[in-house]
C-alpha cells in the first residue's frame, strides 16, 4: 500500500514539473547577471531616476527687471526643482521686499524651491524675513542648513554667513555637515551656499572663511558646489582645498550670481577658472543622473551666452 501511494505521489510531482501551468518562470541567468552588475553603464542612467535642478542667486529687486527675465526661464521648466543661492531679495530681505519684489517673479515657484541664505537676508534680525517667506523649506531658524534627496543625489544646503553661524573646523555647522554626509553616502552629492570659495570677481573676491566647509566636501568626495554673491557666472575645474586641479576627488564650483539683480565685473582669471560671463542673466540647469551630471547655463531671452558640458561622479 505504501509503495502504491509513493508511486502515485511521484507521478503527480513529475507531471506538475513537466507541465506549463507555472505562472512565474525563473529569470534568465545571463539577464539577471547583467542587470545586477551594471554600474556606470548607459542603461543604468535610463532606468534610474533623473532630475533637473535650476539654480541662481542674487535674484529679486524692485529696482531691476532681471528677475522677471529669469523667472520666465523657470516658467518654461515646470517639472524642475529650484535652488536659490542666496541674496534672494534686495535690499535688506524684509517681509515687504519678499512680498513686493520676490513673490511676483521667483516667488510663484516657491512650492518647488529649496532656498539658501545670502548676506542680504541679514538686513533683518536673524534673517527673519527669509524664514517667514520660505517657512519650513528654509531649514531650522536661525541656523539655515539642511539637506534633502533629489532622485539619486543628496543635496546639502549650508549657511556661508560664517560671521553669524560659524564655519570653523569642529564648529556646529562643520560637524553637522560631516555627520550628514556620513549618514547619506550617496554616490553623487551636491552642496549649495552663497559665498564662493573661488572666484575671479573683484567685487567680493574668494572667501576663505568657508574653507573648512569646502574641505569637508572634498573629504567626502562631493561633486558640485553652487554659489552666488559675485553677480556673474563662472565655472571652475574640480579643485582640492588648496585650489589645485583634482580630477579624482575635486569639487567643481559654479558661481551663478545671475538671478537678476545686476552684474559685477571680473578681474584676471583665478586658478582653475574655465568659463566666465558678466553680462547675462540666467539660470544653471543641472541634469542629475545616477552616476553623472550635465550642466547648461540657460540665458535670459535675447542673450546668446551659454555654457554646457557633462562629468562623471567620483
Amino acid at each position: 500500500m505504501r509503495r502504491t501511494v509513493l508511486l502515485l505521489v511521484t507521478a503527480l510531482l513529475l507531471a506538475a514539473c513537466s507541465g506549463s501551468t507555472d505562472p512565474s518562470p525563473a529569470p534568465d541567468a545571463q539577464a539577471l547577471s547583467t542587470s545586477t552588475s551594471l554600474r556606470p553603464a548607459t542603461t543604468t542612467t535610463t532606468t534610474l531616476p533623473v532630475a533637473t535642478l535650476l539654480a541662481a542667486g542674487d535674484i529679486a529687486s524692485c529696482a531691476s527687471t532681471g528677475d522677471e527675465a529669469t523667472a520666465a526661464l523657470l516658467d518654461a521648466r515646470p517639472n524642475a526643482v529650484i535652488a536659490t543661492l542666496g541674496d534672494n531679495v534686495y535690499e535688506s530681505g524684509t517681509a515687504a521686499e519678499f512680498a513686493n519684489c520676490y513673490d511676483p517673479t521667483w516667488g510663484r515657484h516657491k512650492g518647488r524651491t529649496h532656498p539658501a541664505l545670502g548676506n542680504t537676508e541679514y538686513g533683518v534680525f536673524r534673517a527673519g524675513g527669509y524664514y517667514t517667506a520660505f517657512g519650513a523649506a528654509a531649514g531650522e531658524p536661525p541656523l539655515g542648513w539642511y539637506s534633502y534627496d533629489l532622485a539619486t543625489w543628496h543635496i546639502i544646503v549650508l549657511n556661508s554667513n560664517c560671521e553669524v553661524v560659524g564655519c570653523a573646523f569642529g564648529g556646529t555647522q562643520e560637524r553637522w555637515l560631516r555627520e550628514d554626509m556620513g549618514m547619506h553616502p550617496a554616490q553623487c552629492t551636491l552642496a549649495v551656499w552663497h559665498h564662493p570659495r573661488w572666484t575671479s570677481g573683484t567685487t567680493h573676491g574668494p572667501n576663505a572663511t568657508v574653507a573648512p566647509l569646502y574641505t569637508a566636501l572634498h573629504d567626502a568626495g562631493v561633486e558640485i558646489l553652487l554659489t552666488g554673491h559675485e553677480r556673474n557666472y563662472e565655472r571652475f575645474q574640480p579643485l582640492d582645498p588648496a585650489g589645485q586641479f583634482d580630477p579624482a576627488r575635486g569639487v567643481r564650483e559654479f558661481v551663478v550670481g545671475t538671478g537678476g539683480r545686476s552684474h559685477f565685473p571680473f578681474g584676471p582669471p583665478a586658478a582653475g577658472s574655465e568659463v566666465r560671463n558678466d553680462n547675462t542673466y540666467g539660470v544653471l540647469a543641472l541634469t542629475l543622473r545616477p552616476n553623472s551630471y550635465q550642466w547648461q547655463f540657460v540665458p535670459e531671452a535675447g542673450k546668446t551666452f551659454t555654457d554646457s558640458g557633462s562629468y562623471n561622479c567620483h
